[in-house]
């Protein structure tokens, strides 16, 4: 019987710990760390351990992004949305919707045989990013009924059950 070798494992002491509000929002800091630094996350705990030499943590600046809602996208967003009583923008067209989630609320509009306009957000991606910051609403597909921005899938699926939907897209052919 050949015996093998087992290496014991090397006591590696900590430097520094983060707080658990560093881990739950990871994009809220960041850290320059040289080469000889290791990383581990071991129960939610975000620890820095030095191997061999000096470990230099140094808060990172952040690079803000320019607004993806230019004035010229904003003009044209609000035309739009305004131009027909209910469009939805959604991944994918009403006759080849590209996620549940849109095909969810495209089968509530033909439901209720409601007229309505699609806006594919896939095809361009200055618009998907400029949606969000127009309606304020991070996901898609975004409905607006009489120009007004009413929802996602989840609201426009409770408004469809309780009949708030018929009303609202009642009152906006009437107007």
């Amino acid at each position: 019987m050949a015996l093998r070798s087992v290496k014991t494992p090397t006591l590696i002491t900590p430097v520094a710990v983060a707080p658990s509000s560093v881990i739950n929002k990871p994009h809220s800091i960041r850290f320059s760390l040289k080469p000889t630094a290791a990383i581990a996350v071991h129960n939610r705990q975000l620890s820095f351990y030095s191997i061999g030499s000096n470990l230099n943590l140094k808060p990172t600046k952040f690079r803000c992004s320019a607004s993806a809602l230019s004035p010229q996208l904003k003009d044209t967003l609000e035309k739009l949305v305004n131009s027909e009583k209910v469009v939805l923008f959604m991944k994918g067209t009403r006759d080849f919707p590209m996620c549940g989630f849109s095909n969810t609320v495209v089968q509530i509009l033909k439901n209720l045989n409601v007229p309505f306009e699609d806006v594919n957000i896939l095809e361009n991606e200055m618009l998907r990013q400029g949606l969000k910051e127009y309606s304020n609403w991070p996901t898609f597909p975004q409905l607006y009924i009489g120009g007004e921005f009413f929802g996602g899938c989840d609201i426009t699926l409770e408004a469809f059950k309780s009949g708030e939907l018929q009303e609202e897209v009642e009152k906006a052919m009437c107007s």
